[in-house]
C-alpha cells in the first residue's frame, strides 16, 4: 500500500534544489555573516542576496525584511514588539478568533500584561466582517492582526479592503500570510499592510526559518538582545544555509507558482469529485469561492476526528485536523468553532486534506476512494 500525503499545510517536502543549494552552503560557506573578513562577507553576500529576492516577492524594500525561525517568531515580534513599541499610543489591539495559535496564544500573552483585545467573530463563510471590525476600531487601538489565509479551512481574508479600512487610522495592520504566501499573489503596498509574516517550509522550503515584513515607519521592540544583526530586531547569527533554501523555494513559487495553483486546483477537484461519486455524506466547510486551491475542510457526519485520522493513518494517508485529539477524547476545532459554535458537530468530525509537490492525480483519487471506504465503514 502506498502512502499519500495530504497534509501540506502542515508543511511540504524539500525540493530538491532547495536542499541542493543548502548542501553548497554547508559544504563551501561557513564564515558569519558579521565578519569583515572574506569567510564572512562571502555569507553576508548571500544573506543580502536572498533578502533582496525576498522583498522583491512581496514588492517591499529590502531594508524591511528581518529573516526569523520562522512563521511563529515572526508573528510574535509583529504583535509584542509593534505592542510594546507604540503603548504610548494605546492600548488596543483587534484579533480575530479563528488565528492560528502564534497569533492566539500571544495575544492571549500580551492581555496578561495590560493590554485589551478584541476578537471579531467569523460568519459561517470564514470570513470577517468588515462592519464588525469598523465597529471594533478605537481611538486607542494601535495594532489590527488579521491572518490573510486560514491554516484550517483554506479561506481568504479581505486584506485589502481591510487595509484600506485602516490607511487613516493609527493603527498599525498585521497579516499572518503563512498559508497565503507562494500562492497569492502579494504586494504589500496594494494591500497597504505594514507587518507580514511568511515561513519557508510551507512552500517547499527548510523548517526553521521565515522572514518578518516591517514597513520602515513602524516602531518594533526587539525581544531578543545580543548582536546587532537583522537590524537590531533579531539578535543572533543567522541561519544562512537555511536562509539561502528559502531564497530558492522563493525563487521557484515565483517562476511557478500559477501553474501550482492549477495544479492544486485540479486535484482538489478531483479529489471532492470522486469523494462524491463514492455517495458518501459529506460537506465542505467555508465559503469554496473564497479559498486557495491547496486546502479543502471537510465535515463528516456520524464520525469523529480521532477515529477517522487513526484510520487514515492505517490506511497510508496523511492528513490533520484543527481538532486537539488527547486521551480519549477530542477537543474542538476552534476555527470551526468561530464559524459555527462550540456546538456545532463539525468542530469534532471535520478533517483538512491539503494539496501540493507530493501528489498526483492518480493518488488524490486513490486517496479519495481509501477515506471513502473508512467513512462507509465507521457510519454503518
Amino acid at each position: 500500500m502506498k502512502e499519500i500525503y495530504l497534509d501540506h499545510a502542515a508543511t511540504t517536502p524539500i525540493a530538491a534544489e532547495v536542499a541542493n543549494e543548502m548542501i553548497t552552503v554547508y559544504q563551501e560557506v561557513f564564515g558569519n555573516p558579521s565578519s569583515v573578513h572574506s569567510y564572512g562577507r562571502k555569507a553576508r553576500k548571500m544573506l543580502d542576496e536572498a533578502r533582496r529576492l525576498a522583498a522583491s516577492s512581496i514588492n517591499a524594500n529590502e531594508k524591511e525584511i528581518y529573516f526569523t525561525s520562522g512563521g511563529t517568531e515572526a508573528d510574535n515580534i509583529a504583535l509584542i514588539g509593534t505592542a510594546l513599541a507604540n503603548r504610548d499610543k494605546g492600548n488596543h489591539i483587534i484579533t480575530t478568533a479563528q488565528e492560528h495559535h502564534a497569533v492566539l496564544h500571544t495575544a492571549e500573552y500580551l492581555e496578561s500584561i495590560g493590554f485589551d483585545v478584541t476578537y471579531l467573530s467569523v460568519s459561517e463563510t470564514g470570513r470577517i466582517s468588515l462592519d464588525e471590525l469598523e465597529k471594533a476600531l478605537r481611538e486607542d487601538t494601535i495594532l489590527v492582526s488579521i491572518m490573510y489565509v486560514n491554516n484550517e479551512t483554506g479561506v481568504i481574508q479581505p486584506i485589502e479592503e481591510i487595509g484600506s479600512i485602516l490607511k487613516e487610522h493609527q493603527a498599525y495592520f498585521h497579516t499572518d500570510a503563512v498559508q497565503a504566501y507562494g500562492l497569492l499573489e502579494i504586494d504589500v503596498n496594494a494591500l497597504q499592510v505594514d507587518l507580514l509574516t511568511t515561513s519557508a517550509h510551507k512552500i517547499n522550503g527548510p523548517k526553521g526559518v521565515g522572514f518578518l515584513y516591517a514597513h520602515e515607519s513602524v516602531p518594533v521592540q526587539n525581544l531578543s538582545f545580543g548582536g546587532e544583526q537583522e537590524r537590531k530586531r533579531r539578535a543572533g547569527t543567522e541561519n544562512v544555509a537555511a536562509i539561502v533554501g528559502f531564497s530558492k523555494a522563493i525563487e521557484l513559487v515565483k517562476l511557478e507558482r500559477e501553474e501550482r495553483n492549477k495544479q492544486y486546483q485540479l486535484y482538489k477537484e478531483l479529489f471532492v469529485q470522486q469523494l462524491r461519486e463514492e455517495d458518501i455524506e459529506f460537506t465542505l466547510n467555508g465559503e469554496q469561492e473564497n479559498t486557495i486551491s491547496a486546502i479543502v475542510n471537510i465535515s463528516f457526519p456520524g464520525t469523529n476526528v480521532e477515529q477517522v485520522l487513526t484510520n487514515l493513518d492505517l490506511s497510508g494517508i496523511a492528513a490533520s485536523s484543527g481538532s486537539a485529539c488527547t486521551a480519549g477524547s477530542v477537543e474542538p476545532s476552534h476555527v470551526l468553532s468561530a464559524m459555527f459554535g462550540e456546538n456545532n458537530p463539525c468542530t469534532t468530525n471535520s478533517i483538512r486534506f491539503s494539496f501540493g509537490s507530493a501528489n498526483t492525480k492518480e493518488n488524490v483519487i486513490e486517496a479519495a476512494k481509501r477515506i471513502a471506504k473508512i467513512i462507509r465503514r465507521l457510519t454503518n
